[in-house]
């Protein structure tokens, strides 16, 4: 087998049943523009389907959960896996091809680049909702949750978040090590309540306009019943994130000179 170099950067990608949509972004992945800037591993948690041997076929570094995690462990355990391997800066994506690949090397870029501050963004949001991204249709309901969502981050830390559910997400190899560890991430839906949790911690969020697309096949997680429960479980989320942090002054920001590599 021929030795592939490590590269710098980690693209994390979720599967549950997906055979439909994945092979599509994995082979976009396999282009000279992304292979040449990225490794990836894709989460397979537990997929009933041939999500599992359509990406050995593709080659790529593969978790297969023996049981139905869920979507925020899944991620979670690609953080601490690249942690364990060094990454220094993390993509994650879907694999359903909501996530256009173009993306990728913006977002990598836009990690590398300092604030005018001098600090370097821990977190790079890809927006759906923001001058320069593409038109990505929502319903009703979604939009209700949407400015729901905003005005709750805007309540407690005071920043205006356009896309709070947006999915891609390029992370410093700090906040991926914050992510990492237990009782800091989100089991099941890891949105608004994170990004208000790593606000308020002092990481440095930023958002950037994104190219996406409706899945192509298949049922998104938040299908039937799924977003009721969804919206209920997100607010006590954001309550107890908020009050954790605000009232009880649990968790601490990684320590700039924390670098282990």
């Amino acid at each position: 087998m021929k030795y592939r170099e490590q590269k710098d950067l980690l693209i994390i990608m979720p599967a549950y049943n997906e055979e439909q949509n994945i092979t599509g972004v994995l082979e976009q992945l396999a282009s000279p523009e992304i292979a040449g800037i990225a490794d990836v591993l894709v989460m397979n948690d537990a997929s009933s389907d041939s999500t599992n041997w359509i990406v050995k076929k593709y080659g790529y570094t593969l978790v297969t959960n023996v049981f139905n995690l869920g979507y925020g462990s899944a991620i979670q355990l690609g953080y601490k896996y690249a942690i364990r391997r060094k990454y220094k800066y993390i993509i994650q994506m879907d694999s359903d091809g909501q996530h256009d690949v173009c993306n990728i090397p913006v977002i990598y870029k836009r990690l590398k680049t300092p604030e005018p501050n001098g600090e370097y963004p821990d977190i790079v949001l890809g927006s759906r909702f923001m001058e320069g991204s593409s038109e990505f249709p929502v319903s009703v309901f979604k939009r209700t949750a949407y400015a729901l969502f905003r005005f709750c981050i805007r309540a407690a830390t005071g920043r205006r978040i356009n896309d709070p559910t947006t999915g891609l997400q390029g992370l410093s190899c700090r906040a991926a090590l914050h992510y990492s560890k237990f009782g800091n991430f989100d089991n099941q839906y890891p949105d608004a309540n994170m990004l208000i949790q790593m606000l308020l911690l002092g990481y440095q969020v930023v958002e950037i306009p994104a190219v996406m697309h409706n899945r192509g096949y298949g049922v998104s997680m938040h299908s039937g019943l799924k977003p009721f429960i969804y919206m209920f479980r997100m607010v006590f989320s954001i309550l107890a994130v908020v009050f954790r942090i605000k009232v009880l002054h649990i968790g601490k920001e990684v320590d700039k000179d924390d670098i282990f590599f």
